[in-house]
């Protein structure tokens, strides 16, 4: 069964990914992008009879949310735990299912460890049995977390509806009169803090603060002592409101799954094709012109690509009204990419040192079955973000760590296991230069101490991909993927209404994508809040 789980996805991907140049030039709708977002907002116009063309630079789709074959195994080009894509309805009503997608539940839904405490202690989606866990590691913090919960919760609860479509005062007004205010004054008050602030409030032991930091700020890439960055704190909350799941066959099956439900209601999906401009005519879009000197004509124009390329790179004859929005992304900044990931065939399970093994026997789990947070003290994550602008890393950075193929067996090749280190606050401008391997070595040396003798020795092939993979590879900027991560509250703000209703000053050009709310992660939310601003238009 494993091995016919990568053959079929190799075949697949092989099968579909192929270049459809022959097509018609002129379409209802374009978009620009083929990441997941992008294929959202097309699902759902080709859906609704749009005669919809997807533009694709690399040979697949997905961008960093897919997956591939990488020495006989699959592996996700980014972490494989999807936390909020099963919030959005877009599985149910694109019936994503019928094209193959389906989740297996992670639960635990993390563990983590630190490098100053190396305890490893499991979180679960169900409150009961995580106050069980808390109990037992931390006794004095079990009513902090309880009080967490019972702030934190509510907050989860009214981000995920307000992502569920476009955001604006009228529709936030609405859901807070439904939920009578619930959440709404902890949002508040928590936007205009620190992560770190938040997190201080309720805990003192920096095994269950820093780990949380990892999995919110840092991911962020920003220090944990930011203000307005508040909402990073409710990782663990959101981990008892939205169920952690992987796609079975790796991350790549929601894109996969996307692509064919536009190409069954009659979308196109171009690969190996780029985007050169942006067509403008008068004061709206007309279509877009590709590399190799060809156009394709649409009223409707959808970027999910980063917006710095949209208006600064692309954008041809715009009109005057759009010259204001062009200047304001001319002089914002486009950040440097922070995270690398390895990627390895391993030929034995690492069995961790530091591990109760009787209470995860009593809780009847796998250790290896979620991903591992290894994180460092809040303050040396504060000194890590510093060391970016200095080109350095952390002696002993932020990971993510998992082995998928231990709860999927289909991403195996039948004997050997997958295994996945994701390094944080690893900068594209790296001071020792990423020619060399020597640095993910290093990280890989670091995490055997987590594990018995022999890791190291397992391991048949591996690789890293770095900030600057990202950038050859997956046509990211310094291998920066813009997100927008400023929560409802932004949204509101209306500063960047590009960004938070997918519309710009150019009649029939949209946004979506990472860089548009609600941001970050497989989420698809921005994809289906552009498509249903369009359809709604």
């Amino acid at each position: 069964m494993a091995i016919w789980g990568v053959q079929n996805f190799e075949t697949k991907t092989k099968n579909e990914v192929a270049p459809r140049n022959n097509i018609n030039t002129t379409f209802d709708a374009i978009i620009i992008g083929g990441g997941h977002n992008g294929l959202v907002c097309a699902a759902y116009l080709a859906k609704a009879g749009q005669r919809t063309l997807v533009i694709e630079a690399r040979s697949e789709v997905g961008g960093t949310a897919s997956s591939e074959i990488y020495s006989g195994v699959t592996v996700n080009i980014c972490n494989c735990d999807h936390l909020t894509f099963r919030t959005t309805g877009v599985m149910d009503e694109l019936n994503l299912a019928s094209h193959g997608l389906k989740y297996l539940d992670a639960d635990p839904t993390q563990l983590s460890t630190s490098w100053s405490d190396q305890r490893i202690w499991p979180h679960f989606q169900d409150l009961d049995r995580t106050l069980e866990v808390i109990d037992h590691f931390f006794p004095d913090e079990t009513d902090g977390y309880r009080a967490y919960a019972r702030d934190a919760m509510p907050v989860v609860e009214l981000i995920l509806e307000a992502a569920s479509q476009t955001p604006s005062r009228a529709s936030l007004i609405t859901k807070v009169l439904a939920r009578r205010g619930k959440g709404v004054t902890t949002m508040m008050r928590w936007s205009k803090m620190s992560s770190a602030q938040v997190l201080q409030k309720y805990f003192k032991s920096e095994l269950l603060i820093a780990p949380a930091l990892a999995t919110g700020p840092t991911v962020w890439g920003v220090s944990p002592n930011t203000p307005d960055t508040g909402l990073g704190a409710l990782t663990y909350a959101m981990r008892h409101v939205a169920k952690v799941g992987r796609p079975i066959g790796g991350s790549g099956m929601v894109p996969i799954s996307l692509r064919r439900s536009i190409e069954s209601n009659s979308g196109v999906v171009m690969t190996d094709t780029q985007v050169s401009g942006i067509l403008c005519e008068g004061s709206q879009v007309r279509g877009v012109t590709l590399t190799d000197g060809r156009e394709s004509y649409a009223p409707i124009v959808v970027s999910a690509c980063n917006p710095h390329d949209t208006f600064l790179k692309w954008l041809k004859n715009p009109p005057q009204s759009a010259k204001p929005l062009i200047e304001k992304w001319r002089n914002t900044p486009h950040y440097e990419g922070y995270e690398s990931k390895i990627d390895a065939r391993i030929s034995s399970r690492p069995k961790y040192r530091n591990i109760n093994e009787k209470l995860f026997n009593e809780f009847g789990i796998d250790p290896l079955s979620a991903t591992l947070v290894v994180s460092p003290t809040t303050a040396d994550l504060h000194r890590g973000f510093e060391m970016i602008a200095r080109g350095q890393i952390l002696e002993k950075p932020a990971m993510l760590v998992n082995l998928p193929s231990v709860l999927d067996p289909t991403m195996s090749n039948g004997k050997d296991h997958v295994f996945s280190l994701e390094a944080l606050f690893t900068p594209f401008s790296f001071k020792g230069g990423w020619e060399s391997n020597a640095e993910p070595q290093r990280w890989m040396n670091l995490y055997s101490e987590l594990v018995e003798p022999g890791f190291i020795d397992s391991i048949q092939d591996w690789r890293c991909v770095t900030p600057a993979k990202y950038e050859t590879d997956f046509f990211l900027p310094k291998g920066h993927a813009t997100s927008f991560s400023g929560g409802p509250l932004a949204a509101l703000l209306n500063s960047q209404p590009e960004l938070t209703r997918y519309k710009t000053p150019i009649k029939g050009l949209y946004l979506t994508g990472a860089a548009t709310f609600p941001g970050a992660g497989v989420w698809g939310a921005s994809g289906k809040n552009a498509a249903e601003t369009i359809l709604r238009d």
